[in-house]
């Protein structure tokens, strides 16, 4: 493929396209290679500016039927097939070349583009999708701020927890930092449509949302972080559908840690864990690629989209398109409950847990090799920092004289 300096009309479409691939000028995705219409202008010859076209808005409605869709021009056997990681390799080549190879600035370039990139990519990554999107539903007053700086009533879970006691001796702490922790969260149960009130129902697993409940006690904090975060007010408070299913499991036969929580009411809808399952698996995938070859560009303009699609999706002026602080405040839960996951494994493997907090801190005493692969892939962990906590035996010496 060669990126071309000024564009070309397309072989197959004849609007301008900014590639050549085999000799032809063409565009690489079917989105941007379309059909001329009866009257349109024609394609300005090489050289000359093209006005900017709006990106496709995310997709909200099911695509054409095979009838429908065979209706469209023929596809050229030479065409070149294009997916999601084509799109995050493509905008990289064309940063560095706009850059001049300066990665430095091309970095920079892509990291400020990352949100309506992330957009395209997920509008890429649903296409033929099983699930329509609402991408703007009605929403109820408990996920909208109280006031214009504040929060929502949600309680997200975040763990803040340091263990009071150490066991008796010195010991050498690891921090094990979590890899890519709201990539994985990507996967979790999110609500596709508008949110529906209910009261007094027994939770059902084919929908998702925020739930009313009375937490369960927590009875092993000198151990292990609560699953609730670090809460200082008691009673009754609104949990995402991650939070309450990590403590339906943590009281369920397998670990009796605690008492079940009690539900009082709720806001769900019918739900999938794969919605964003293919956007995750494409910037999974860049990820690994770029960390393989060690390009840093593509590192960092997979962790900005990642990150800022998560953090916009909720009431920011940076992203229009999708208007869903439901599902910011499952993905952020569903980071925290899988560090809280992860200080559980280690606690039941025998390592002691010192520490967790945020999405990816983990604090351990033990050999944590035998219970965690060390890498820096999704499902693997690296070494953040090691110390030495504890008393010396000889601090004791003489004590009770």
């Amino acid at each position: 493929m060669e990126l071309l300096v000024a564009p070309e009309p397309c072989v197959l479409c004849g609007h301008p396209a900014g590639q050549r691939v085999a000799g032809f000028a063409q565009h690489l995705t079917p989105a941007d290679c379309r059909p001329t219409a009866t009257g349109a202008p024609a394609a300005p010859p090489a050289g000359q500016p093209t006005a900017p076209t709006s990106k496709a808005p995310l997709r909200t409605t099911r695509p054409a039927r095979a009838t429908e869709r065979s209706r469209g021009p023929a596809r050229h056997a030479f065409q070149e097939t294009s997916g999601p990681v084509d799109l995050i390799r493509e905008a990289v080549q064309g940063a560095l070349a706009e850059h001049r190879g300066d990665v430095d600035a091309a970095t920079a370039a892509l990291v400020k583009r990352a949100i309506p990139d992330a957009m395209r990519l997920l509008d890429e990554t649903r296409k033929g999708a099983r699930y329509d999107v609402i991408a703007h539903p009605w929403i109820p007053d408990i996920l909208k701020k109280q006031t214009a700086r504040g929060a929502d009533q949600i309680w997200e879970a975040r763990p803040k927890w340091t263990r009071h006691e150490l066991p008796f001796g010195r010991h050498q702490v690891t921090a094990l930092d979590i890899n890519g922790a709201y990539l994985s969260a990507l996967k979790t149960h999110l609500p596709l449509g508008q949110l529906e009130h209910s009261t007094g129902l027994a939770h059902d697993r084919r929908r998702s949302g925020v739930h009313l409940i009375t937490p369960p006690e927590w009875e092993h904090e000198a151990v292990l972080p609560n699953p609730i975060g670090q809460r200082d007010e008691p009673g009754p408070l609104w949990v995402t559908e991650p939070t309450l299913r990590l403590l339906l499991r943590l009281s369920g036969p397998k670990h009796q840690l605690c008492e079940p929580p009690q539900i009082h009411e709720s806001y769900t809808s019918g739900a999938t864990e794969n919605l964003l399952e293919k956007f995750r698996i494409a910037l999974k995938d860049a990820r690994d690629t770029a960390i393989e070859q060690g390009d840093r560009v593509t590192l960092e303009y997979v962790k900005a989209m990642y990150s800022k699609f998560v953090s916009t999706m909720g009431e920011s002026n940076y992203n229009r398109e999708l208007y869903r602080p439901d599902w910011m405040h499952l993905i952020r839960s569903q980071a925290f409950a899988n560090l809280c996951l992860k200080a559980l494994k280690a606690h039941d493997e025998g390592l002691a847990v010192v520490r967790a907090m945020g999405t990816d801190e983990l604090h351990v005493i033990g050999d944590w090799r035998r219970v965690f692969a060390e890498g820096r892939a999704v499902t693997e962990v690296k070494v953040k920092d090691t110390y030495t906590a504890g008393t010396d035996d000889a601090e004791h010496e003489g004590e009770g004289e």
